[in-house]
């Protein structure tokens, strides 16, 4: 049961890390050695626990984000495996959200790679705190001192290594604990035993001494300028303690202070032993991080809640799952109280009655019953019908909203049509429990080509989840090419009337308004405001003015696109006391923004996305080729021996058939990867290309 252990014996963390750097991997060991699973399974192979759906299996990568539960020395760890790729972004991000620590696994040859920094940024803006394994030791080309100076230098981050390797690529044989002065020892070789069998404990071999001396030391100043009382002690020259260190290390770990680094190699179960020590020792509980806060929705005041049973329940809805055994399931991080399967309780977000129904412990695409949850914990809820992600859940009697995750704009779209007649419903009913799931992922209906459009976040995104509607829901469906989210604003402000008069007989239609439309900084979003004073417009007739004003906004003058980052202000209009009505006023706001946009000097905008190019030496130049052509604004070149790293910014539309071109050049031994970044104005010699497009 849950409630056998204690608040301050619960860990919720989250592996976060690059593609390929072995997070399912190391996932995958932590709950062999916990005893959660009893056979290893390999990512290549396919058949990993947590990587559980056909899609995942058969690309050898983790899509969806997957939760599970282990046990460790009295402690429980409630963990999730996000996805690596940038196209499943949202993953990471609803995880964090939702999560007290974050381990960051890095590959010991490639350091810091461009998703290690994405995740590492998410992670600032929910202040996890994490700590660092540099996994892969084993393999030709690992450096521990290289990455850890990547830590330092791309991520900006305070690195304490709290363990040293024994050995490198096939001479990793085990680990120094730095804070114990011990080291473990591993057989050579891959660990027939799964690595279940612990290492052997043994004093720091002679030749590592002085290694193991000089990292000491620097790990000792790092603590210790953290800590008043340890500083003093050790400006004193006295000996400090193992436990007073580790309770130190601890505390600035939980601060956000100091990164704790420790290393190994966990396809060979090497180090895995110490990362699990390393998350109870180091990682905060629910009671070590501050009480979450959200607003009273009566007062509209700022509240706190305490991880306490006794204290009223508050639960953020952080992902929805079409399971196909037991239907909808919504995943739930309990913040305070406690509540048990069955009770009434309140989403406080849509303001409507829920019952929890069933609650359960998952474990990937497991599930266990359970009679109650406390706080702390983190389970999945069947019967919240109308319950989405980011919506808050508390009692009825002390309600509460949190704030819920933030998820970045689709930028790639298709165009889907359903392959017969039979599917249309179900094509329907397939999008609409998609887009449930996944809020990156948008379905509309483009009234002017009568074509239903779904957006996401790049060619994988949706190439999966088509995959998925004809395997999960048996819809055969036929897809355009991708076609980049381009947005459009404006250069300068305008002054515009909508004016809206139908005279018929009897009764008219009258609706008059006076707008001024403004263009805002970049990624400020669309903004109305009631400038009104006076009563030249009745109260009742703004939110259809309103309505009018963002179905307007949808379709840009130069190519249907959104309208972005602009400001409307309705400051006058005039009204008729008989013939005046909402629809009037709502045509009015439509009309004022068709009148003005075009008097504003409209421009195209295009997402540009971050690419990291990862090739042989002997390619540069033809890389650099490439990407010429293709608008790239090159950022920086590094080198390491025979490997150079290319950076540069990139129009996403130019993007698309890059894998080919690279792979052409390159024989096949280039990589590259992608961000979406922001939106830039298009040259405007390019303008009616792309508009054609």
């Amino acid at each position: 049961m849950v409630s056998a252990y204690p608040i301050q014996k619960i860990r919720n963390i989250g592996f976060i890390a690059h593609i390929d750097a072995g997070k399912t991997t190391v996932t995958e060991r932590v709950l062999y050695l916990t005893g959660r699973i009893h056979k290893v399974g390999g990512v290549d192979e396919g058949t990993t626990a947590m990587d559980f759906m056909p899609q995942e299996r058969e690309r050898g990568i983790t899509i969806t984000s997957a939760a599970t539960t282990a046990e460790w020395n009295g402690h429980r760890i409630n963990i999730i495996d996000t996805p690596g790729h940038v196209d499943f972004t949202a993953e990471v991000e609803r995880s964090l959200r939702v999560l007290d620590g974050g381990i960051v696994v890095l590959d010991a040859v490639a350091g810091v790679q461009s998703q290690s920094e994405t995740v590492w940024r998410q992670a600032d803006t929910y202040l996890v705190p994490r700590i660092c394994f540099v996994n892969k030791m084993d393999r030709v080309g690992a450096s521990f001192p290289r990455t850890i100076d990547s830590i330092k230098r791309r991520l900006k981050g305070n690195p304490v290594p709290v363990q040293v390797p024994i050995g490198e690529e096939d001479e990793f044989v085990g680990v120094i604990d730095l804070l114990g002065g011990q080291a473990s020892i591993y057989p050579k070789g891959r660990d027939n035993s799964g690595g279940v069998t612990p290492p052997e404990q043994v004093p720091v071999p002679e030749e590592y001494q002085q290694t193991y001396e000089e990292y000491r030391q620097a790990m000792i100043e790092k603590i210790v300028e953290t800590d008043e009382s340890l500083l003093i002690q050790y400006l004193e020259g006295e000996d400090l303690q193992e436990e007073d260190l580790r309770s130190a290390l601890r505390e600035a770990t939980i601060q956000r202070q100091l990164v704790p680094v420790l290393c190994g190699s966990a396809i060979s179960g090497k180090g895995v032993h110490s990362l699990i020590d390393g998350i109870v020792d180091y990682l905060p509980s629910p009671a070590d991080v501050p009480p979450v806060e959200g607003i009273d929705p009566k007062t509209e005041e700022t509240d706190w809640r305490y991880p306490e049973e006794d204290s009223p329940l508050s639960a953020l809805a952080f992902k929805v799952v079409t399971d196909p055994y037991v239907g909808r399931l919504v995943y739930l991080r309990i913040y305070s109280g406690s509540v048990k399967a069955g009770a009434s309780v309140l989403n406080v977000s849509k303001g409507q009655r829920e019952r929890m129904g069933r609650l359960l412990q998952m474990h990937a695409n497991h599930r266990e019953e359970l009679e109650t949850i406390e706080a702390g914990n983190i389970c999945a809820a069947v019967g919240l019908r109308n319950t989405f992600t980011g919506d808050t859940i508390c009692l009825e009697s002390n309600p509460l909203i949190l704030e819920p995750p933030k998820f970045p704009e689709p930028v790639v779209s298709v165009a889907i049509e359903p392959s017969s007649r039979a599917d249309q419903d179900r094509l329907s009913d397939a999008l609409r429990k998609l887009s449930d799931e996944d809020p990156t992922f948008v379905v509309r209906y483009n009234d002017e080509t009568a074509q239903t459009i779904i957006s996401g976040m790049g060619e994988l995104h949706l190439e999966v989840l088509v995959d998925r509607m004809r395997r999960e829901f048996s819809v055969e469906a036929n897809v355009g090419s991708p076609r980049v989210s381009y947005r459009e604003t404006l250069t300068r402000p305008v002054r515009s009337e909508g004016r809206f008069v139908r005279q018929s007989g009897g009764h008219g239609q009258f609706g008059h308004v006076w707008v001024d439309i403004e263009p805002q900084e970049p990624g400020t979003g669309n903004s109305f405001v009631n400038g009104i004073t006076g009563g030249v417009i009745p109260r009742e007739y703004v939110p259809a003015v309103e309505a009018g004003v963002k179905q307007a906004l949808d379709n840009g003058p130069l190519g249907g696109y959104p309208l972005v980052d602009l400001k409307v202000t309705l400051f006058d209009g005039s009204y008729h006391t008989v013939d005046s009505s909402e629809m009037a006023f709502r045509s009015a706001g439509m009309l004022s923004i068709r009148e003005g946009v075009p008097k504003g000097g409209p421009v195209l905008l295009e997402p540009m996305v971050e690419l990291e190019v990862v090739s042989p030496s002997e390619f540069l130049s033809e890389v650099l080729g490439d990407l010429g052509i293709r608008r790239a604004q090159i950022r920086n070149i590094e080198g390491e021996e025979d490997i150079q790293t290319v950076r540069a910014m990139i129009p996403l539309g130019e993007t698309f058939s890059c894998t080919t071109a690279l792979r052409s050049i390159t024989r096949g031994r280039a990589s590259f990867t992608m961000e979406f970044k922001y939106y830039e104005q298009v040259p405007e010699q390019l303008v009616r290309t792309l508009v054609g497009k």
